[in-house]
């Protein structure tokens, strides 16, 4: 048997590209920590139980990766699960990485170079999610049920992308095993403008009639909203450092990869809010995210 194994299989990004592949009819395995009852060819898996890792890479010579979330140093269970795959004789691994560094984290940029050095194997460097302004993430969170936005980026911007495009330029890679990437290995994958929360806000408002206001704050205090929401200390502060490097112009970053791997643009924010629209509807404030 052959086929495409999708970790975090049931994720916005890996439930996208599960649904493209098998459109094409492509074999898939659905790798989730919850495998979907209804589906006889998910399995379990979970980066904390390497027993999980050798059932699911067997049979399958593709390989969609995601590494742990909110992890800062994902080698200690993804280089294990690699030298399986490479041992198993997987010919393709595309690894869904990120366009933004965490300050402090240089195992994401250990994983992206053992990716690129074998042959077939990709890196997709993805920007910031357009999913991110949607519950449950915090910041869609905070414009439901406040309507506002707050942020330690200014008017820094990003290239925003919708996580369904990531899939798009993911099935390029491995939906036919006999297509070779050639030499490239490492590609970033953005919408097609750069924009700020400002501009994000002001799109909102004018496709969904929601009033959105932005909010500056600073690092810290953005480090403490993302503590309440649950995550630990040192991946919030991560986070938050983050937003300085957005305010600061290094995340300020397009490209043509998307257009390049699937022969389409990717989705503009105007077009990903008036899908979602009806998503930011005001709830009760009692509800509200700190």
């Amino acid at each position: 048997m052959t086929g495409v194994l999708v970790t975090g299989g049931t994720g916005k990004t890996g439930s996208a590209l599960v649904e493209l592949l098998r459109g094409n009819g492509v074999p898939v395995r659905v790798a989730s920590r919850t495998p979907p009852a209804g589906d006889p060819d998910a399995i379990r898996f979970d980066w904390d139980a390497p027993a999980t890792h050798t059932a699911a890479l067997r049979g399958m010579d593709r390989v969609f990766l995601v590494p742990p979330v909110e992890s800062m140093d994902p080698m200690p269970p993804v280089g294990p699960f690699l030298a399986e795959a490479q041992r198993l004789g997987v010919r393709r691994v595309v690894l869904l990485g990120s366009a933004i560094v965490l300050p402090n984290a240089p195992g994401a940029l250990e994983l992206a170079a053992r990716v690129r050095a074998r042959p077939g194997w990709v890196v997709l460097r993805a920007s910031g999610f357009m999913q991110n302004f949607l519950s449950p993430h915090p910041v869609g969170e905070r414009i439901r049920r406040h309507g506002e936005i707050r942020t330690a980026a200014g008017d820094g911007r990003v290239g925003w992308i919708d996580a369904r495009d990531i899939a798009a330029a993911a099935s390029a890679l491995l939906a036919d095993p006999d297509i070779e990437p050639g030499d490239r290995r490492d590609y970033l994958l953005t919408g097609p403008k750069g924009l700020s929360y400002q501009d994000a806000a002001a799109i909102i408002n004018a496709r969904t009639g929601r009033s959105v206001r932005v909010v500056t704050i600073g690092a810290d205090e953005q480090a403490a909203h993302y503590r309440a929401a649950g995550m630990s200390a040192e991946f919030a502060a991560a986070l938050a450092a983050v937003e300085s490097s957005i305010r600061a112009g290094r995340e300020d970053q397009v490209s043509t990869a998307v257009l390049d791997l699937t022969g389409r643009p990717p989705r503009t924010f105007a077009e990903f809010v008036q899908e979602h629209a009806g998503e930011w509807v005001r709830t009760g404030a009692s509800e509200c995210w700190p």
